[in-house]
C-alpha cells in the first residue's frame, strides 16, 4: 500500500553560527498522525532544528516542504499561519489573560458596535474556547481565571488548544512534560494521543524516555548537529537509542 505524503519533509537543512555548525545536512520526514521523538544530549542541534523549522531562524542551505509544497518562513508568526505550532517550555501564554485570550491572541475575532466601533468579541472568544476545550476533554475550572492560576498541566492543555483550533498541520513540543506531576504527564501525554487521532503529526523533543516510549512511533536521535540514527519505537531499547545519543553507535546502523 502507498505511504501518504509526508507532512513535513526536510532535505539537507543546514545552520552555522560563526565557526559553529548547529545543524548539519539533517534530512527527515513526518507523515500524518504520527509521533516523532527528537532525543539527542544538550547542544544535539535539537532546538535550533525546531527553530529552523517554526519560522525562528533562516537556515543557510537545504529545504523544507509541508504537505508537498516548499516553504521558506520569515517569522514564527509566518509559520504558525501556514499550520506549524510550536510549544515550547516557557509556552508562550500570556499569564494575565484567560484562556480564551490565549487561544485567540494575535487573532482576535471583532464585531461593530452601534454599527460604528469595532471591539474584540469575547463572548465568541469564550464559547469558542469552551467548545474546543471540551472536544480535547479538558477540564478548566474557570475560563476566566487568568492563565497564572492554572497548573502546569492546564497551561500546556490551553496551548494545545490553541493548536488544535487554529487547525495545526503539524505540531512540536519541546520538553511538554518536564514540570508537571504524574497525572498532569499523562493527560497531556493522552492529548498528544488525541492529536494524532486527527491526523495531527507531532515531533515532541524530551529527555523522559518513558514518555516517548509511550506515545512515539518512531525517534530520530541527533549528535553534534546531525541526523545519526532513526528507529522504529517497537524495534529499538533506551540502551541503544543512549548509545546513538552518545556516540556508541555507529551511523551505518541506520535503518
Amino acid at each position: 500500500m502507498t505511504q501518504a505524503q509526508p507532512t513535513l519533509q526536510v532535505e539537507n537543512l543546514t545552520k552555522r553560527f560563526g565557526g559553529l555548525t548547529a545543524v548539519d545536512q539533517v534530512s527527515l520526514h513526518i507523515h500524518p498522525g504520527e509521533v516523532v521523538g527528537l532525543l539527542g544530549d544538550n547542544g544535539a542541534g535539537k532546538s535550533t532544528l525546531i527553530k529552523l523549522i517554526s519560522g525562528v531562524y533562516r537556515p543557510d542551505s537545504g529545504q523544507f516542504a509541508l504537505n508537498g509544497r516548499e516553504m521558506s518562513f520569515g517569522s514564527p508568526l509566518e509559520a504558525r499561519r501556514n499550520g506549524i505550532e510550536t510549544i515550547y517550555q516557557d509556552l508562550a501564554l500570556c499569564e494575565n489573560l484567560d484562556a480564551s485570550a490565549n487561544i485567540f491572541l494575535g487573532r482576535e475575532p471583532t464585531k461593530r458596535r452601534l454599527g460604528l466601533f469595532e471591539q474584540i468579541d469575547r463572548a465568541y472568544m469564550q464559547r469558542e474556547a469552551a467548545t474546543v476545550l471540551q472536544q480535547l476533554d479538558i477540564r478548566i475550572p474557570n475560563l476566566h481565571y487568568p492563565i497564572r492560576q492554572l497548573s502546569g498541566g492546564q497551561r500546556q492543555a490551553v496551548a494545545i488548544a490553541r493548536a488544535v483550533y487554529w487547525n495545526a498541520h503539524l505540531m512540536i513540543m519541546d520538553e511538554p512534560t518536564a514540570a508537571l506531576g504524574v497525572p498532569e504527564q499523562r493527560k497531556v501525554l493522552a492529548l498528544v494521543r488525541t492529536l494524532c487521532e486527527r491526523g495531527v503529526p507531532v515531533i515532541l523533543i524530551s529527555h523522559n524516555m518513558q514518555d516517548v516510549f509511550a506515545v512515539a512511533d518512531r525517534v530520530i536521535v541527533m549528535r553534534r548537529g546531525r541526523n545519526v540514527g532513526e528507529r522504529a519505537i517497537l524495534n529499538t531499547t533506551t540502551d541503544e537509542l543512549v548509545r546513538l545519543m552518545v556516540g556508541g553507535d555507529d551511523e551505518a546502523g541506520r535503518r
